[in-house]
């Protein structure tokens, strides 16, 4: 399957599965506010040449969809590629609990599992292979990034990752081609104590070569000049495909 097509594939699910939640809004929680289906299009930017089909290799497979909120993606993976999906997000944090992701199993009568797993502690993965982990817009809010990935490389093929990035410090340090991290104060970033680390993109790139995965697509959105990692109208976030070494 062309990309154009999951693509738009996906675009139809995310109408249809916003439609089924306005219909059945809970009374006792709300659903995740923002628009994770959206992620689409940054998938779309990412991915060039022979990795434009890579979805061919994940259909059928079994899929974490890591950091789920709701776990939109997962539903969209299961109904559409015949995926096996795990949703795993650590319930404390989740915006609501886990409750919005287990009620869309009831009602959609899907298969999909809901995992609570925190991942600041010695977690275990519900299964010992997956085809592919989305592990997006979470890298920054893990205490121990490396262990993480290096974990995810042992189980995984593939990884679609994305995290915020900076060129700058918020005193105007250049940092973008140095492999460092940017340790952020519990009230920058939106004030979101859960934020931690964010690195530069020479940063980011060697976590990944020392966590185990070879960097086979990556491109970056947002601000991508003189971003930095506090300030709303500086946020630039980079995305990748990830193939593992072992």
């Amino acid at each position: 399957m062309d990309f154009e097509t999951l693509r738009e594939r996906a675009l139809a699910f995310r109408e249809d599965l916003l439609a089924r939640k306005d219909e059945i809004a809970p009374s006792d929680f709300g659903w995740y506010p923002y628009d994770t289906m959206a992620n689409i299009f940054h998938l779309d930017a990412l991915l060039s040449g022979p990795q434009r089909q890579v979805f061919d290799r994940i259909a059928g497979t079994r899929v974490a969809d890591i950091g789920a909120a709701d776990g939109d993606f997962g539903f969209f993976l299961e109904a559409e590629l015949g995926c096996q999906v795990d949703v795993i997000d650590n319930a404390p944090t989740n915006f609501n609990g886990l409750r919005g992701a287990r009620r869309l199993v009831t009602e959609l009568d899907s298969k999909v599992q809901v995992h609570e797993i925190d991942l600041d502690a010695q977690f275990e993965l519900p299964a010992e292979n997956y085809g592919a982990v989305f592990f997006l817009g979470l890298l920054y809010h893990l205490k121990n990034p490396f262990f993480v990935l290096e974990r995810l490389a042992e189980r995984a093929d593939l990884c679609f990752v994305s995290t915020r990035i900076a060129q700058l410090t918020p005193d105007g340090t250049r940092i973008q081609q140095q492999p460092v991290a940017y340790l952020l104060d519990p009230t920058e970033a939106n004030n979101d104590a859960t934020n931690f680390w964010i690195f530069s993109e020479a940063g980011l790139r060697r976590l990944f070569d020392r966590t185990g995965w070879e960097v086979v697509d990556f491109t970056t959105v947002g601000c991508t000049e003189d971003s930095n990692p506090s300030a709303q109208d500086r946020d630039e976030r980079a995305f990748a495909l990830l193939r593992s070494k072992r």
